[in-house]
C-alpha cells in the first residue's frame, strides 16, 4: 500500500499554486484523481482548503520537487522522517485510601528538612497541592495536630534523586534572587 501525504487535498492545493509540476504527478503522490487535481488548479474544487506545504511538513524536499518539474515521467516519493522521541512522561499511579496520609506527613517533613524548597516544589515531589503545602507550612491545616514528620521516599511518593534535584534548583532560584537584590543595591 502507497504512503498517502498527510492532508492529501491541501498538499495539492500547496503544490498547484506553488510548482510546475504535473497534474497527473500530483495526483499520484496525493492519492487523487487527476481531474480533481485540474479542479483545485481552475478553483472548482477545494475552495476554502488552506494549503499546506508538504515541504515544511518533512513529507517532500525541495529537491524532490525540482527533479519532478523537470521530468514528468518521475512520480513524487514522501520522505520518511525518523523521529526519535523518547517518552518519559510521569504517570500518575494510584495511592491507596491508607496511604495519602502520607502526603501531608511528607510536606511536613520536608517543610522541617528542605526548608529552601518552595510550596510548589514540595507539591510537586510529593503530589499534593501548593495551598495544602502552605496551610501545613503556616499551621492552618484542618489535621495538623495529627501531622507526624514522615520521608517522602519511605512512603514511596517520590525517589531521593527526585528531592536532590528539586533541592538543586531551589538552591539556583534563592542564589539568583540573591544577585538580583545585590544588583538593585549597586543600582541605587
Amino acid at each position: 500500500m502507497k504512503e498517502k501525504p498527510f492532508m492529501p487535498k491541501a498538499t495539492a492545493v500547496w503544490l498547484v499554486e506553488n510548482t510546475k509540476i504535473s497534474f497527473k504527478q500530483i495526483a499520484d503522490f496525493c492519492d487523487l484523481h487527476e481531474l480533481e487535481v485540474k479542479g483545485i488548479a481552475d478553483g472548482d474544487v477545494a475552495k476554502g482548503i488552506k494549503a499546506y506545504n508538504p515541504i515544511l511538513a518533512g513529507q517532500l524536499t525541495r529537491e524532490e520537487i525540482e527533479a519532478c518539474s523537470n521530468d514528468t515521467s518521475k512520480p513524487l516519493v514522501i520522505t520518511k522522517k525518523t523521529i526519535d522521541i523518547k517518552e518519559e512522561k510521569k504517570v500518575q499511579k494510584y495511592i491507596p485510601l491508607s496511604k495519602r496520609q502520607d502526603r501531608p506527613n511528607a510536606a511536613l517533613w520536608l517543610i522541617k528538612n528542605y526548608p529552601q524548597l518552595s510550596d510548589g516544589q514540595i507539591g510537586k515531589l510529593i503530589g499534593s497541592t501548593k495551598n495544602t503545602v502552605t496551610l501545613i507550612k503556616n499551621n492552618k491545616y484542618w489535621n495538623s495536630s495529627n501531622l507526624i514528620q514522615k520521608d517522602p521516599v519511605a512512603s514511596n511518593l517520590c525517589s531521593q534523586f527526585d528531592i536532590i534535584k528539586a533541592n538543586e534548583k531551589a538552591e539556583r532560584r534563592i542564589a539568583r534572587k540573591k544577585k538580583e537584590k545585590e544588583n538593585q543595591k549597586i543600582e541605587s
